[in-house]
């Protein structure tokens, strides 16, 4: 990967790798990555409030029986997937 940056941008990356006791690139890599875990984890994790929790533990543990439009549901995608 290749950066192109201004003089202060460049500079203020040197001293911060300095002082990490790190090379400019392990450096950027580094917060790069930590960055980009960050983004994702943000995107990726689904986080209820506690009475919506309570109902999705409860369905999980205790699921109640099809009703007539799951299963037709389940009836059109067998019938897509050809099952």
């Amino acid at each position: 990967m290749h950066l192109r940056l201004d003089a202060g941008s460049k500079h203020k990356l040197e001293r911060a790798a300095a002082y990490e006791q790190t090379t400019v690139s392990r450096f950027v890599l580094n917060n790069a990555v930590a960055a980009a875990e960050r983004v994702i984890e943000t995107r990726e994790r689904v986080v209820l409030p506690a009475t919506d929790w309570d109902a999705f533990h409860d369905a999980l543990l205790d699921p109640p029986d099809p009703n007539a439009a799951l299963k037709r549901a389940a009836h059109r995608y067998r019938e897509r997937i050809g099952k």
